[in-house]
């Protein structure tokens, strides 16, 4: 597999379409980050990392409300074959300022309004909303 992001994203996706409580993705440090940003801005409920597996896992406790999932859309942008960097104020707003936008900067992964805000630029990872 060359873009594990996406296979996050993907899983994350096709477990809300499905009303799954749970789902499980193989655990790296740039998706457990991932994972922390849903958390903190309120489209996870839970996140728990298992590191005793010789592969590890971060399972994701989704949200919903009522029959209908918290995360409406998530949308990959910078792929493998395709970077895509922008700087502090090119920073994309989502939807209207609804969803967030993943950065990977020189500081760490964060959402794009943290990364506007301590004027920092970097790989434009994914929208969600």
């Amino acid at each position: 597999m060359t873009d594990t992001i996406s296979d996050m994203l993907t899983r994350i996706r096709n477990a809300s379409r499905v009303q799954m409580p749970v789902v499980e993705v193989p655990h790296s440090k740039i998706k457990e980050s991932i994972a922390h940003i849903l958390k903190k801005e309120g489209y996870v409920a839970e996140v728990t990392v298992e590191r005793k597996v010789v592969a590890g896992k971060i399972k994701l406790k989704l949200k919903y409300e009522g029959k209908r999932s918290v995360i409406e859309g998530l949308r990959r942008v910078s792929t493998p074959g395709l970077r895509r960097y922008v700087g502090s104020t090119e920073i994309p707003r989502v939807r209207g300022g609804l969803g967030i936008s993943v950065v990977s900067t020189s500081q760490g992964v964060m959402t794009g309004t943290e990364a506007r805000k301590n004027n920092l630029g970097g790989e434009l990872l994914c929208y969600v909303w």
